[in-house]
C-alpha cells in the first residue's frame, strides 16, 4: 500500500511538471481547467497529502445574498478604500451590510446604492425615488457598487460634521459607530450599536488592521494628485496629499518603511537623506531617475515585499499597476507575475489584481 501511495504521487508530480510546461504555452483558460484537475487528482488520490477545506453556502435557498457572500464581493473594495481615504474597511463593509441588507434592498438592486446616501442639492446624476422618512424620497443611483463606496468615502470626507471622525484610530470601530450616529448619518438611535454588532459577530475588525488614518486637514478635500511623470509612460501614485510627515519620517505599509516626498524632494536628496544608494532608491519604488517626484507620493526606502496581506484589489478608473505597487508595498514585477501579465500591460479599471496567490508545484493557482 505504501509503494502505491509513492507511486501516485510520482504520478501526480509528472503531471504537475506537464502542466507547468502547458500553462507556459496555452492560453489562460485552458490552464484553469488544466489547474483545476490537477488539484482534484491531488485531493483524491493523495490520501489526505492535500486538503480541501469545504466553501460554505453563500446563498441562501431564496437567492439572497448571504452575509457571507456580501463579505467575499466587497472586502477588497472596503480596504483599498480604507487606504485612499482612511475609512475603515470594517465600518465601510457593516454600514453597506446595514444599509443594503446585504445587498438584497430595492435600493441595492435598483440602484446598486448600498448606503442609503441621500441625492442632497449637489447631486447630479440618476436618480432612485422611494419611501424612506418621508414619503417617496431621492436617492442617488449609481452604474455599479463600486461606484456606490467611492461616494460614500467622499461623502464622509467631504463633509465638516464628519471630520472629527478620521481624528480618531483606524482601527476604533466603537469610537466610528457613535461617531456617524452622532453626525446625523442616521436616524434610528440604535444605529450604532447595530454597526458594532455587524462588526463584532463576522469580525470585519481585522481587515482593519493594515489601515493608516488619513487626517482631514484645511487643505482642499480629494485634491487630485499630481503623477509621477516619466518620458515614456506615467506611473500616477494615488496618495495622500494632505499629509504632513517629513521625508525623514518613516510610516510602513505591508511591513515596509516609506516617507512621504515634500516640496523640493529629489530621488538623490532622499537617497542622502536615510543613506542608501540612488540606485536602491529607484529599485525600491520601480522608479527611473527621470521620474519626477510630486508632493505627497510614497517612497519606499526598503525593497518592497513579494506578496501583500490583502488578497485583491479592484482596479479603479485611472489607477496602474505601479499605483497598486505602491499602494500596498508589493513589488511591480510579482505584481506582473501574479496576474500573469507582461510588464508594462495595461489593465483596465473593473479588473480584479491580485495581491497575493498561493501556489502549487510552482503554478499559481
Amino acid at each position: 500500500m505504501e509503494e502505491c501511495n509513492i507511486s501516485i504521487i510520482n504520478i501526480l508530480l509528472l503531471i504537475a511538471l506537464k502542466c507547468k510546461r502547458i500553462i507556459r504555452t496555452q492560453s489562460r483558460y485552458l490552464c484553469k481547467v488544466k489547474k483545476i484537475i490537477l488539484i482534484s487528482l491531488v485531493s483524491f488520490f493523495s490520501g489526505g497529502l492535500v486538503i480541501v477545506q469545504a466553501q460554505p453556502n453563500l446563498r441562501s435557498d431564496t437567492g439572497r445574498i448571504t452575509p457571507e457572500l456580501y463579505i467575499e464581493m466587497f472586502k477588497d473594495a472596503a480596504i483599498s478604500d480604507m487606504m485612499k481615504t482612511g475609512v475603515p474597511s470594517s465600518i465601510t463593509l457593516a454600514q453597506g451590510m446595514y444599509e443594503s441588507d446585504y445587498g438584497n434592498s430595492p435600493l441595492a438592486k435598483g440602484a446598486n446604492n448600498h448606503f442609503g446616501i441621500k441625492c442632497h442639492k449637489e447631486w447630479s446624476g440618476d436618480t432612485f425615488h422611494k419611501d424612506d422618512d418621508a414619503p417617496n424620497e431621492c436617492f442617488r443611483k449609481y452604474e455599479n457598487v463600486m461606484q456606490s463606496y467611492d461616494d460614500h468615502s467622499d461623502f464622509l470626507r467631504s463633509r465638516d460634521r464628519y471630520h472629527f471622525l478620521f481624528d480618531l484610530e483606524i482601527t476604533d470601530y466603537k469610537g466610528w459607530s457613535h461617531g456617524l450616529k452622532k453626525a446625523g448619518y442616521a436616524t434610528n438611535p440604535s444605529y450604532a450599536s447595530k454597526i458594532i454588532g455587524i462588526i463584532e459577530k463576522y469580525n470585519l475588525s481585522e481587515f482593519d488592521l493594515q489601515g493608516v488614518k488619513v487626517p482631514i486637514t484645511a487643505e482642499k478635500v480629494d485634491a487630485p494628485v499630481k503623477p509621477i511623470q516619466k518620458k515614456t509612460e506615467i506611473k500616477s501614485v494615488k496618495t495622500n496629499t494632505n499629509q504632513k510627515t517629513s521625508s525623514t519620517d518613516a510610516n510602513t505599509v505591508n511591513g515596509v518603511p516609506f516617507v512621504y516626498a515634500r516640496e523640493g524632494d529629489t530621488w538623490t536628496k532622499i537617497s542622502s537623506d536615510h543613506g542608501i544608494e540612488l540606485w536602491q532608491v529607484l529599485e525600491f519604488n520601480d522608479a527611473d531617475k527621470n521620474d519626477i517626484l510630486e508632493v505627497g507620493n510614497i517612497v519606499f526606502i526598503k525593497a518592497k515585499k513579494n506578496k501583500s496581506t490583502t488578497f485583491t484589489h479592484i482596479l479603479k478608473e485611472g489607477e496602474t499597476m505601479h499605483d497598486i505597487s505602491q499602494q500596498y508595498g508589493v513589488k511591480l514585477s510579482k505584481l506582473y507575475k501574479m496576474n500573469q501579465l507582461q510588464p508594462g500591460a495595461i489593465v483596465t479599471a473593473g479588473t480584479k489584481v491580485y495581491l497575493k496567490r498561493a501556489m502549487l508545484f510552482g503554478i499559481v493557482l
